[in-house]
């Protein structure tokens, strides 16, 4: 009677160690799950913070250099709504061509218009050596697989480059560089027309919001629906 009495003791103190335990364990990991919400939370608030910065930071610094550039190239509003009439006219211009390039530079797609310009200066070579030379060196920077300026050309025109370049002529690029000036003209120039860097340098043209402000006010309330829903977690 006395060793059964013991026995069912032991067993409730077992039970009840288990149930303790139990609570302790489940508790803990509410209290874990708890903590890591709100930590997720609490890393994208502060990673939306950051790129809040940055993007204002890149507008301010964007704006900044479009509103010193009218300035820079000092040309007159006359002067600068000629470039709209056609491609060929603003290309022709020293300055039109600077704020092109610049312009360009915003896309990073610059390597259109210098690989223009380079075809524009291997034309003027007269000497055999010179125009290996510098074939040479266009083809390494523009036209090969993997170059570090490599043009955005279709498979036919660059094989034809390709064959002829151990023996180029002065006309070894016209097919490229014809293909680049279309891909501009049809493409970037008229983005040109409508972007902050032209219409600043034309008076009485209003201003208008860039794309990248645009992007991050979407992007941003985006992030914060995120936020709001890792939060509900354990509000």
């Amino acid at each position: 009677m006395e060793t059964s009495f013991v026995l069912f003791s032991q067993l409730n103190m077992c039970e009840t160690k288990e149930k303790a335990f139990f609570k302790l364990i489940h508790g803990s990991g509410k209290e874990e799950a708890s903590k890591e919400a709100k930590t997720r939370a609490k890393e994208k608030r502060n990673r939306l913070s950051l790129l809040v910065q940055k993007l204002d930071s890149h507008e301010e610094t964007h704006s900044s250099r479009f509103g010193a550039l009218s300035k820079e190239l000092r040309v007159s509003p006359e002067e600068a709504v000629k470039w709209g009439e056609s491609f060929d006219k603003l290309l022709s211009h020293r300055d039109g061509l600077d704020a092109f390039t610049r312009f360009l530079k915003t896309e990073f797609s610059e390597e259109n218009i210098e690989f223009w310009i380079a075809c524009e200066d291997f034309k003027k070579n007269k000497e055999p050596q010179q125009i290996t030379l510098k074939a040479k060196a266009i083809y390494e920077k523009f036209i090969q697989s993997d170059a570090p300026q490599e043009v955005n050309l279709d498979f036919h025109t660059k094989q034809v480059i390709t064959k002829s370049i151990t023996q180029p002529t002065l006309h070894s690029f016209d097919a490229a560089q014809s293909r680049v000036y279309q891909l501009m003209e049809q493409d970037s120039y008229t983005r040109f027309l409508k972007s902050d860097i032209y219409l600043e340098l034309i008076e009485g043209r209003p201003r208008r919001p860039t794309n990248l402000r645009r992007r991050s006010r979407s992007f941003t309330y985006n992030e914060f629906q995120d936020v709001k829903s890792d939060v509900a977690i354990w509000l």
